[in-house]
């Protein structure tokens, strides 16, 4: 079987950025966004147990950072349907040679490019455009209890957002500064 996808290493070890083959005719195209068996020899850990899907109205707007800790840790892979983001993963993962780094890449409705971040990274992103639609397929359910986030503009992570950090909501604004002492998470 032809993999339906295209996987592309990036220059922390872990996210993984996957181009997506779209089947066209003069009707138009079909690209698949999801396959578990596919995404198998790229770490996805097992079923999907939850996606989302997210409307984000004004150009600049940033979402993010979030994770889940341990044990409640997730896959993500994330999908942009509609618009374009610059889409952003942090090392989380204690021990790691990467820890704190992070990678940014584009993700467009045209692109067909999504990201798969494993559990252990925070995740966040900067809308390109106005009315951008994402989906984003989980590999665990969401748990308040584990919720957890970091500053987008956190001197110490150095995202260098593409565009001037336009609406940002209450809760991400008030993450606080990461902290010297901050050992990160555990496996």
């Amino acid at each position: 079987m032809t993999s339906r996808f295209t996987a592309e290493s990036l220059a922390i070890s872990g996210p993984i950025l996957l181009s997506r083959r779209k089947f066209g005719d003069a009707r138009g195209h079909l690209s698949r966004l999801f396959c578990g068996e596919e995404l198998l020899e790229h770490g996805w850990p097992g079923p999907v147990l939850q996606v989302n899907e997210t409307a984000t109205t004004g150009k600049a707007t940033v979402r993010g950072m979030h994770f889940q800790r341990p044990p409640f840790g997730e896959w993500k892979l994330v999908t942009c349907v509609e618009g374009a983001i610059f889409d952003v993963a942090v090392d989380l993962r204690q021990g790691s040679p990467s820890f704190l780094r992070h990678v940014g890449v584009e993700l467009s409705a045209q692109n067909a490019c999504s990201l798969l971040i494993p559990a252990g990274f925070a995740h966040g992103f900067q809308s390109l455009t106005d009315h951008v639609r994402m989906i984003y397929v989980h590999s665990a359910p969401y748990r308040a209890e584990a919720e957890g986030g970091l500053f987008p503009q956190d001197p110490r992570l150095d995202i260098a957002w593409p565009l001037p950090v336009g609406l940002m909501s209450d809760r991400d604004r008030a993450h606080p500064p990461l902290t010297a002492d901050f050992e990160g998470l555990t496996p």
